[in-house]
């Protein structure tokens, strides 16, 4: 099982970019294996941020779009993830919330892989990041 990162549907519909090309490799070799490939509610909050904080809110629907036709599974965030995501940010400073957050499902649900194209998931021994 492999979470789906914000980043990927993001770059899949923007502009042309080393990550978009990138991106789509890692989703194809995916389909190709059958992967199982799953995100968390969080991703689609990211989404609606990111695109309403530099108004271009035309691509909500798309990213949405292509999002929900990749993945098997749109796993909640309930309070036991978020008091696990609490644990990760007071343990590592470093760690954004919404990374957090994204670990903490990771952990909960036993998902050791992640297709994102942010590095700092690398700092976390028991996840391996896509590339």
């Amino acid at each position: 099982m492999i979470l789906i990162d914000a980043n990927i549907p993001m770059y899949l519909i923007g502009a042309p970019h080393r990550n978009k090309i990138d991106s789509q490799r890692l989703l194809e070799q995916a389909t190709l294996r059958r992967d199982r490939l799953v995100t968390d509610a969080e991703v689609f909050q990211e989404i609606l941020h990111r695109y309403s904080a530099i108004n271009r809110r035309e691509f909500i629907r798309p990213a949405f779009d292509v999002l929900l036709k990749v993945v098997d599974e749109v796993l909640p965030i309930d309070l036991e993830i978020v008091k696990k995501a609490k644990e990760i940010v007071l343990e590592r400073p470093t760690t954004s919330a919404r990374n957090a957050i994204h670990v903490a499902v990771m952990r909960c649900h036993h998902i050791e892989q992640i297709m994102t194209m942010d590095g700092d998931f690398d700092s976390f021994l028991d996840i391996s990041r896509m590339l």
